[in-house]
């Protein structure tokens, strides 16, 4: 038995595992607060409206793959696929600056590093399924014929 390659699944997984990884990330940096520690802190605050910068970049940092998400599982046009994986390629971007600049923060962290590490790889293979996925004819085009035949 052949089994057809579903891209958006792989897609989906892949997304659903790196939002699990960047939550866990989160908690990691806060879990020494439960245990009467200190965590740092990259800009002091007074209240709130100090860091709502920060609260909408991390809020779009979030919402972007559960929109991705949302948009695989019911879009397959061209356009989106290319858009899609430019997405996948700005993730990757930006696990790699942040394993790198987490280098430098003291003390090192070596188990969030270890994380990131791991999302890092984790969005590669998201870039690799993206690419591909994006490489496939439009499935408009063709026949549901030959779209069959094609699984075969």
């Amino acid at each position: 038995m052949v089994m057809a390659i579903n891209y958006r699944e792989k897609i989906i997984a892949l997304w659903t595992v790196f939002l699990l990884g960047i939550l866990f990330h989160t908690q990691l940096g806060l879990i020494p607060l439960f245990h009467g520690l200190s965590v740092i802190e990259s800009q002091k605050a007074t209240n709130i409206n100090d860091i709502s910068g920060i609260m909408w970049l991390m809020l779009g940092f979030f919402v972007l793959p559960m929109l991705a998400i949302i948009l695989t599982i019911f879009t397959d046009s061209k356009r989106y696929r290319i858009i899609h994986f430019g997405l996948t390629v700005f993730y990757s971007i930006m696990n790699l600056l942040h394993v790198i600049l987490d280098l430098f923060v003291q003390p090192v962290f070596w188990y969030q590093i270890a994380l990131i590490g791991l999302l890092f790889f984790v969005g590669l293979l998201l870039n690799i399924t993206a690419f591909k996925w994006m490489q496939m004819p439009n499935r408009s085009n063709k026949s549901q014929k030959e779209l069959e035949n094609s699984h075969l």
